[in-house]
């Protein structure tokens, strides 16, 4: 069984990476490995009085993207390709390579945003991190055409 490591961030482009995904999945006899990685400063605001950190926000954030990971897994489980999701918080790129090394990924998909700079219009910033970083493939989807 091939081992799928699949990043989400809930934007646009999470149908067409969630499409492309199951179909690679399907394709080799995958397992997709889901993760979100929420950033680390989700409860923190600036004001008036500096920085100001409130945790029902952080709660209430987490709680709402657990939602949606549960609401992704049950699509791909309902497509016949078996699914487990994680949620962390923290530096994007240092979590989806632990993750892909705890779970033995195979590949690492990802998908394509098109945001700023010649190659980021085609890869996309953490993308190119994990495509330099990873000792494992890192398929990615063009998910903004």
């Amino acid at each position: 069984m091939t081992h799928i490591v699949l990043p989400v961030d809930f934007s646009d482009s999470t149908e067409k990476l969630l499409d492309g995904a199951v179909k690679f999945a399907r394709a080799t006899n995958g397992k997709i490995f889901m993760i979100h990685v929420a950033p680390s400063d989700i409860g923190f605001a600036v004001g008036d009085m500096g920085f100001q950190y409130f945790p029902e926000v952080e709660q209430n954030e987490i709680k709402e993207e657990l939602l949606q990971l549960n609401a992704l897994q049950q699509r791909i489980i309902a497509q016949g390709v078996d699914c487990e999701h994680l949620l962390k918080q923290g530096a994007a790129k240092e979590i989806i390579l632990e993750y892909a090394a705890e779970k033995n990924a195979d590949y690492i998909v990802m998908g394509s945003h098109g945001r700023s700079g010649i190659y980021d219009v085609f890869v996309g910033s953490l993308t190119k991190d994990l495509t330099k970083s990873s000792g494992i493939p890192v398929l990615v989807i063009p998910c903004h055409i």
